[in-house]
């Protein structure tokens, strides 16, 4: 073997070798969930999993951690960050649901080198406090805005929002919002906070709008934060015997909140493409893990919008296939 030949391949070789360690390169993720069985949460799940297919073909692993309820949600959720920093995560997503309770695991992440993208609640704010890479999510304020604005543009001008996780910073600002945006269009809007065992229980959510619609018989538009929580809150409506005088319209949706809005049932619901949510922050901390990649736009917004009678029918096929 010539020279020249022995050193073409010891070239050959040491390109291969190179190319080996490239493909061998494997980021492993953790990602800060809501509880299994929260419909919303599942469509998260989703776009997080099938972001872990390039993951996983690339060597690395995609974790999820979600609490088994809500009633401690902030201090839960912390233990849960923290949990991904000892389980030697190369990158971790997670909602900013409660600062006071989350935010020093968040910084505990960052003071450990660890990549973080703040997903689905906080926004950009919550992101540049933390020194977090990105924002991925809707902005719940400008929802509830939205929400507000909306009714009003049905002439729906007395608002309520059923919030069944009081302290959660996106929940808050969602009714927030929805109250500035219907006092803005010259109407009124309250908040009703009931207990975190409320959401997703259909009987206690329906007593709650029951007992209030009775005793605020002003109220033509209800406002909800969860998928659960809009279906229970239609049959308050129906037990007040209220049906066709108070709409109901909420956060996130499901094939059967599509229906209710095409039969007439509910008027709209706020899209904040959870799947997006789920499937883009992996997939940039997975770049980033593994080759250096990064998105200059820190705020990544996947919300909100608005799915009503107009635009249902194309909304039900994403929803069938788990990624609306």
């Amino acid at each position: 073997m010539s020279t020249l030949t022995t050193k073409f391949s010891k070239a050959v070789v040491a390109t291969i070798a190179a190319c080996a360690t490239t493909v061998t390169m494997a980021a492993n993720i953790f990602v800060i969930g809501g509880k299994p069985d929260d419909p919303f949460w599942s469509i998260v799940k989703h776009g997080a999993e099938d972001a872990a297919i390039v993951v996983k073909a690339q060597g690395g692993s995609v974790t999820w951690l979600g609490p088994q309820n809500y009633d401690n949600l902030g201090v839960d959720a912390a233990e849960l960050i923290r949990q991904a920093i000892s389980q030697g995560a190369d990158a971790i997503v997670g909602p900013n649901w409660v600062p006071e309770a989350m935010e020093p695991a968040f910084e505990a992440v960052v003071k450990a080198g660890i990549p973080l993208i703040i997903y689905n609640a906080g926004g950009i704010g919550a992101a540049n406090r933390l020194g977090a890479m990105n924002y991925v999510g809707s902005d719940d304020y400008k929802a509830g805005v939205a929400a507000g604005k909306y009714f009003a543009k049905k002439g729906e001008k007395h608002l309520v929002c059923i919030n069944t996780l009081p302290g959660a910073a996106n929940i808050e600002a969602n009714c927030k919002g929805m109250t500035d945006g219907i006092k803005e269009a010259g109407g009124t809007g309250d908040t009703l906070p009931l207990p975190a065992t409320s959401f997703g229980s259909a009987t206690s959510v329906a007593q709650a709008v029951k007992a209030y619609l009775l005793k605020n018989p002003q109220v033509t538009g209800i406002y909800t934060i969860g998928n659960v929580d809009a279906n229970a809150s239609i049959n308050g409506v129906m037990q007040a015997g209220k049906m066709g005088r108070v709409k109901v319209g909420g956060l996130n949706m499901d094939e059967t909140i599509l229906n209710n809005i095409k039969s007439g049932k509910q008027l709209f619901a706020i899209d904040q493409q959870g799947y997006l949510q789920g499937f883009l922050a992996v997939s940039i901390l997975n770049g980033y893990v593994n080759y250096g990649l990064s998105v200059p736009t820190r705020e990544i917004l996947t919300g909100p919008g608005i799915v009503d009678a107009s635009n249902v029918d194309a909304t039900l096929d994403g929803v069938k296939k788990g990624t609306r």
